[in-house]
């Protein structure tokens, strides 16, 4: 018994750590971000770039997405149940941002793409207006996922049911074994097509690298290692996509929770400090920005 009950302070206390490392880098996270928002808007030479612009969406997209998804991190952690109807009404926006980065991340590597192996055309295809409708093309192609969810979820439930108190998570949305596994093979055709367009772009770059010289070698090269890092960014937040299948499977009561908070750690949160990464810091010219917005001069 006296073991039991060591167990499971174990688990709890192991429980609570994982918030707290949650609390504090999504905290970290959205100062970040903030901070490169700001960046961004101040400066209105990014705004007619095509890639600064794509940064910009990521940054927003990621940051409510923390927001909202704290929220519902905390909510389930202290067992606090709330109406299915405002469950619903938080996790929409969830379910289609969790999306929205991925299929961002394509738009900037094919952005990539074109500037290395099309300059001439770079101008034409990547135009502010352009990068505005590729913006509303990423939510129409990251509604697709959401859309089949509830409406499924619409077509299942009672009325009676959205006034239940639940604890809002993914799982009150399927009440049948056929929806999980549509929106799986939703989820497998787009993690499909998002790794044909990297594995072609990334092919393409190396070509270019491989017969230029000089100046535009140097920016293939650049290419590539940013190429790389989408990859690797983008195999994170799409392994996200299948955490709630890999939960699923798990019927143990306390490992479900602290593999649920793992996967949050690592699927959730480590690729939101990716993009400030790769067009924070790496880009000179937005890294020199940023150093003006906090008031750092050169010496």
């Amino acid at each position: 018994m006296a073991a039991n009950n060591s167990l499971v302070s174990g688990d709890f206390l192991l429980q609570k750590k994982y918030l707290i490392i949650a609390q504090v880098l999504t905290m970290i996270f959205l100062c970040i971000n903030l901070l490169l928002i700001m960046t961004f808007f101040k400066k209105r030479c990014f705004h007619g770039t095509a890639r600064y612009i794509l940064f910009a969406v990521t940054l927003l997209s990621d940051s409510l997405l923390l927001f909202l998804s704290d929220i519902m991190l905390i909510l389930v952690n202290h067992n606090i149940t709330i109406h299915v109807w405002l469950c619903i009404i938080i996790s929409v926006p969830v379910v289609l941002y969790t999306t929205v980065t991925p299929v961002t991340l394509i738009a900037m590597t094919l952005e990539r793409y074109v500037a290395i192996c099309m300059p001439l055309r770079h101008g034409e295809l990547c135009s502010t207006r352009r990068t505005v409708y590729c913006i509303l093309i990423i939510h129409g192609l990251s509604s697709v996922p959401s859309i089949v969810i509830f409406c499924t979820f619409f077509a299942s439930a009672s009325l009676s049911f959205y006034k239940q108190h639940l604890l809002c998570a993914a799982e009150i949305f399927s009440f049948n074994t056929w929806q999980n596994r549509l929106r799986t093979a939703i989820y497998q055709i787009q993690c499909l097509i998002m790794f044909i367009i990297i594995v072609f772009s990334y092919i393409k770059i190396l070509k270019v690298a491989k017969a230029a010289s000089g100046e535009g070698k140097n920016l293939s090269a650049k290419g590539l290692k940013t190429v790389v890092l989408h990859g690797f960014q983008l195999i994170l937040c799409l392994t996200q996509l299948w955490c709630p299948f890999i939960e699923a499977t798990i019927t143990d009561a306390d490992l479900f929770e602290n593999v649920r908070y793992f996967n949050y750690l690592m699927f959730y949160l480590a690729p939101k400090c990716l993009s400030p990464l790769i067009y924070g810091l790496r880009d000179e010219s937005f890294f020199n920005a940023l150093k003006k917005s906090c008031g750092i001069k050169e010496i």
